[in-house]
């Protein structure tokens, strides 16, 4: 008996949003990304997954597994905007991928002014999905079959479950490693996660300096939860916001963080960056 079942492919519910899934598989589309899918088969790359969202039968729990599924509206990037010193006028960015040491941070909300020279300010935004052990294939092969859709013969695979220790132990290194940058620039940097790995994480890690959300703090944890209305489809809804420090961050996992960069250097690679395609907009 499988784990769990798909909730979500290519950004389409599985209850409904799509009469004919034949187009749907050929187009490959992400509609968070506007672009092909990014989730491929380790096996056979060239062949994209297409998951967003699993219900994991053993905890009857609706799980986000691929971090892309979190720019739902891109209302993540508006839950960022007070953490910025806006002022009318202003242009707001989103800078993907952008490198600083010890890693990339998958997103800058960057406040321009606007000849695009002036880096105002900016946070950083990391976005942090479950991963899973074995394959979602099986599950996937299973929501295909059940609409109609002529697919191969079932894998022989072992059916998915899902990687807490994992995930979560390794987005802590991560972070880590990063948020010396943001604090010695006086910048904030913010983890967007699920509930339920927040909620893992507090039970399994040395959380309570981990509080609630203060404006002085470096570190910030955007917790969301994954609502289903009665449309069946889901929505994204944060419930949650915590913060810590470089040093609060480190006591999670006792672990050392060493990262010093000059403001003028990332403000120059910033501004390198923006264009009209960054340019914020909902």
């Amino acid at each position: 008996m499988a784990n769990g079942k798909v909730l979500e492919l290519y950004g389409l519910s599985a209850a409904g949003a799509a009469d004919d899934w034949s187009p749907v598989l050929q187009q490959e589309r992400c509609p968070y990304l506007d672009r092909t899918c990014l989730k491929t088969r380790k096996s056979t790359p060239e062949i994209t997954i297409g998951t967003c969202l699993v219900r994991y039968s053993q905890a009857a729990r609706d799980v986000v597994i691929c971090p892309h599924r979190f720019l739902e509206r891109r209302q993540i990037f508006m839950d960022c905007l007070h953490l910025l010193d806006h002022e009318p006028g202003d242009e707001l960015h989103v800078v993907s991928e952008f490198s600083i040491p010890g890693g990339s941070v998958d997103y800058l909300l960057v406040l321009a002014d606007a000849s695009r020279r002036h880096i105002k300010d900016f946070v950083g935004i990391e976005l942090q999905a479950l991963d899973t052990t074995g394959t979602v294939w099986p599950a996937r092969h299973t929501f295909l079959e059940a609409r109609g859709v002529a697919v191969e013969a079932a894998p022989d695979e072992k059916p998915f479950g899902m990687n807490w220790k994992m995930t979560a132990k390794t987005i802590l290194v991560q972070l880590n490693h990063k948020i010396g940058t943001f604090e010695a620039l006086g910048k904030k940097l913010v983890l967007v996660l699920q509930d339920h790995l927040m909620q893992y994480m507090i039970r399994n890690f040395e959380f309570n300096h981990v509080t609630s959300a203060n404006p002085l703090h470096s570190m910030l944890f955007h917790v969301y939860e994954m609502r289903e209305p009665d449309t069946g489809e889901h929505r994204l809804h944060i419930v949650d916001r915590r913060s810590t420090t470089a040093v609060g961050v480190n006591a999670c996992l006792a672990l050392a963080s060493d990262a010093v960069v000059q403001p003028s250097s990332i403000h120059s690679r910033i501004t390198d960056r923006l264009t009209d395609d960054t340019l914020f907009h909902i």
